[in-house]
């Protein structure tokens, strides 16, 4: 079995977006289901602890994005969950938000990105998230930066889903940045010896039109001898 950790705080379901969020981890499961052929058990991050973990047999760990910023989690609800990454057991993906909070656990800096201009707050849509803060949002390119068996198939410049305010600032230790963009210049870090990784953008949000996050998340599944 597989776990997909729904990583959005309960003050993300609150806001306009959160029926659309909860219907997407749903098909975030199937998705999953799909390409490892393995049961996905989706469990909240407050509730993830390496006894659960060990106690439903997981074999590997993916982390979903969120809309609510990390000021809203407290040290006591992450708990469980930077126990179960620190712990190493398990195969991670850690997918935007998942990948910020797993890079945090292994001592990266997490801040917003920057602030918008005034000329650019001016224009910004009222009913977006993180008002008066920079984002990266749609498909858009990121640029490879060395080769690894997950980029496999993937060229010089896959595209992705991209929804985020903030960024790592740096890497943390044993990990190694693969790809970047000019607004967040750390996009997908894997360990050097684990099987840990992460990525800035939403490789889960793939599309007929943008593949890239499928084969992404199957080379990642093949590369943890999940396939």
């Amino acid at each position: 079995m597989i776990i997909l950790v729904d990583n959005e705080h309960a003050t993300g379901y609150e806001k306009p977006w959160g029926e659309k969020i909860m219907a997407a981890r749903v098909r975030i499961k199937y998705s999953l289901e799909n390409l490892s052929k393995q049961p996905c058990l989706i469990i909240r991050y407050t509730q993830v602890t390496p006894d659960l973990l060990c106690e439903v047999n997981a074999k590997a760990l993916f982390i979903s994005g969120n809309s609510a910023n990390p000021p809203d989690y407290s040290e006591a609800e992450q708990t469980g969950l930077r126990a179960a990454l620190l712990e190493q057991k398990w195969p991670t993906f850690g997918f935007c938000g998942g990948f910020q909070v797993m890079a945090e656990s292994y001592g990266a800096t997490l801040a917003p990105i920057g602030a918008l201009s005034p000329e650019e707050r001016a224009t910004e849509d009222e009913a977006t998230f993180a008002p008066g803060l920079k984002k990266e949002m749609g498909y858009l390119p990121v640029r490879l930066m060395r080769e690894h068996p997950l980029l496999e198939a993937l060229g010089d410049s896959p595209v992705f889903r991209h929804a985020h305010s903030w960024e790592i600032k740096n890497l943390p230790s044993g990990f190694k940045n693969y790809a970047s963009t000019e607004t967040s210049p750390v996009q997908l870090i894997v360990h050097e010896s684990l099987k840990i990784v992460g990525t800035q953008f939403h490789p889960e949000y793939y599309t007929d039109e943008h593949p890239a996050g499928r084969i992404l998340i199957e080379n990642f599944m093949k590369w943890a001898d999940l396939i």
